[in-house]
């Protein structure tokens, strides 16, 4: 059965991004699931062939696509090979999307081009002992500190966290507002 849900610049996308895992991820992945560890050249290489960051505006870098098709590509792609390791997803699908819509301008500036360019992996820290990823039973807390907010408390299983420059995390910040004190 044929699928209508991608247009012609979808399909060249995913030969685009088919033949860069071929050069660039196939021949290595084995070592890479070995040695715990995605290098980050291969960050770098994916922001120069423009696969990072589809939703992050033009100004910073990126292509300022709203078409969340660019992205189910990449997980397709990388799904398709088995390259399930390749935290993608995570730094596409969720970090930059959080920055993108919800960071402030001076924020956005500072990170998005990396995220964009490959230069800076991002990475979301959800997951902690005892809650799992169930947010409603987390315990991490962020308090304010003048301009900053001060973290306290553990988090397991940081998807790209041995590579992140950026990280996404979740805690309390209004203790008594239960899921809406969460942020």
């Amino acid at each position: 059965m044929k699928r209508t849900l991608f247009d012609a610049e979808h399909l060249m996308l995913r030969d685009a991004f088919r033949a860069f895992l071929a050069r660039e991820v196939a021949p290595h992945y084995a070592a890479w699931e070995a040695a715990g560890c995605v290098p980050r050249e291969l960050w770098r290489a994916a922001g120069r062939a423009g696969f990072l960051g589809p939703s992050v505006p033009e100004q910073h870098g990126g292509a300022g696509l709203s078409d969340y098709r660019y992205n189910a590509v990449i997980v397709e792609e990388l799904a398709r090979g088995g390259f399930l390791g390749i935290g993608m997803p995570v730094h596409n699908d969720i970090v930059i999307p959080y920055i993108v819509r919800y960071g402030t301008p001076a924020q956005q500036a500072r990170w998005l081009p990396g995220l964009a360019s490959g230069a800076l992996v991002g990475a979301i820290a959800m997951t902690e002992p005892g809650a799992g990823s169930d947010l409603a039973g987390i315990q991490t807390s962020a308090v304010r500190d003048g301009d900053a907010y001060v973290l306290n408390g553990q988090k397991t299983f940081i998807s790209n966290g041995s590579l992140a420059d950026v990280v996404i995390v979740v805690a309390r910040t209004e203790p008594g507002r239960g899921s809406r004190g969460i942020s």
